[in-house]
């Protein structure tokens, strides 16, 4: 009954991140009904857990929480101080501190019954070709200026485009099966890399798409021990020509966004019209600079920055219609005028953490390419959203926290469950080496580490 009972949980943690991954972007109320039942999971894990599982636990396990909980516990004490919650625009106060915690408990519910890690892989290839199609029904269909699935369309193009990516590491991951089946797997995978830099495109999200080359290095790192170089040029070359294609035409709108960039600034520059996009961005910017020069170690507080930056406008000292924004469109900022000095050095453990962890991972690798891709992926996360902050505080955006969080913890589980499965199959062949090259199926190697941990257990 007990090994069943941690099949059944490993499974239903299966379920819950292909779920998450792929529902993400789709359904605008999925990460939190997946979180709910996620904590319903988490509280029989608990009760039924022993000590076999939570010796799974290691030191990195306990860096990686650790970043999660200084987060939230330092973004919790600072809404204790001002006595407000952080206010989202068009869903007003929310719960936002409590996640980090949320995502530290699921953490460990994951290690210690670990997920299949394909499906991950399953997960941003669904939702990369859910978002892509979305992006072009509703921009070539329906006609709207801009892609967004009924949801701010930034945190939408910003986070189709980190599902695009991580669909192109699920084309590598397809390939060195090599097999008739994963074949048209990858094909899918193909499709939906290219779906998912396509919603981005056409989301008109221009902040995300300074990220793209960023993460294409990170699957050309991923790549470049898996493919022969004709096939690596190949791939980039088609890459480029669809993505020119699209942004070529005029009905994608991109072009157009593009074009309003030169005039934006010339407009702040040359006329000190602030009174646009880029213009907005910039005062937004030199705002939160006054209050973190004014109150540099915690910061305004929640809350009080809004008031902070109204009282700004009023006195002249800024654009006045900054006033109509709930954050200050950069992540460092917006994080250091209402946390001070204090709050930053948690925001960047939060980034530096997880992807040292998932760097020294994807070091110790070596041959093995599904480690290397698992450790590409996490470590694209961190990249992708450090780069999205530089233009969005994407951390108080409800999809943009819940993906950031969600996405680091699956991919450290599914990297630390295929290591484990590799090491018991290490352990299992007689007169194999621990540095060996095991090409193992992920299914059977799953499979084989939880019966181990069930002899272990008994």
């Amino acid at each position: 009954m007990s090994l069943m009972l941690e099949r059944a949980i490993g499974s239903a943690n299966s379920l819950l991140v292909l779920a998450f991954i792929a529902l993400l972007v789709l359904i605008p109320d999925a990460y939190r009904w997946v979180a709910v039942a996620g904590l319903g999971v988490l509280g029989v894990a608990a009760a039924t857990a022993r000590g076999s599982q939570y010796q799974r636990l290691d030191r990195d396990d306990a860096w990686f929480c650790l970043a999660l909980i200084v987060y939230g516990v330092i973004w919790l004490a600072d809404v204790w101080r001002s006595g407000h919650w952080p206010m989202v625009h068009g869903a007003g106060p929310r719960l936002l501190p409590l996640w980090p915690l949320l995502a530290a408990l699921l953490l460990v519910g994951l290690r210690c019954y670990p997920p299949n890690p394909r499906m991950l892989w399953w997960g941003v290839g669904v939702g990369a070709l859910g978002v892509g199609a979305v992006a072009l029904y509703e921009r070539f269909l329906l006609g709207l200026e801009r892609a967004s699935n009924g949801i701010n369309a930034i945190p939408f193009g910003n986070l189709s485009l980190l599902l695009g990516s991580l669909a192109a590491l699920a084309v590598l991951w397809c390939w060195r099966h090599r097999s008739f089946h994963y074949a048209i797997l990858m094909v899918l995978a193909m499709l939906a890399a290219v779906f998912g830099l396509l919603a981005s495109l056409l989301s008109g999200t221009r902040g995300g798409w300074v990220a793209l080359p960023f993460v294409m290095l990170l699957v050309y790192r991923a790549a470049r021990d898996l493919l022969p170089r004709r096939y690596l040029r190949l791939g980039a070359g088609c890459l480029t020509v669809v993505v020119l294609a699209v942004a070529i035409l005029p009905q994608s709108g991109v072009g157009e966004r593009l074009g309003h960039i030169s005039e934006d600034a010339h407009r702040y520059w040359q006329q000190g019209r602030a009174g646009n996009s880029l213009g907005m961005r910039l005062e937004l910017w030199r705002a939160g600079a006054i209050m973190v020069s004014e109150k540099p170690l915690f910061g305004y507080g929640e809350r009080h920055t809004e008031l902070g930056l109204r009282e700004l406008a009023e006195a002249g000292r800024v654009y006045d219609r900054v006033i109509i924004h709930v954050q200050l469109h950069n992540e460092a900022i917006d994080t250091a005028a209402r946390r001070g000095l204090l709050g930053v050095a948690s925001l960047l453990l939060l980034y530096v953490i997880p992807f040292g962890l998932f760097w020294k991972k994807l070091r110790r690798a070596g041959r093995r390419t599904d480690l290397q891709l698992l450790a590409v992926a996490g470590m694209m996360v961190p990249l992708a959203f450090f780069t999205f902050g530089l233009t969005q505080s994407m951390l108080r955006d409800l999809r943009g926290l819940s993906g950031y969080l969600g996405l680091c913890v699956v991919c450290w589980a599914a990297l630390r469950a295929r290591e484990e499965a590799l090491q018991s199959a290490h352990l299992g062949s007689c007169g194999l080496h621990p540095s060996a090259n095991i090409e193992d199926d992920e299914d059977s190697s799953f499979v084989r580490v939880q019966g181990a941990d069930h002899e272990r257990s008994q």
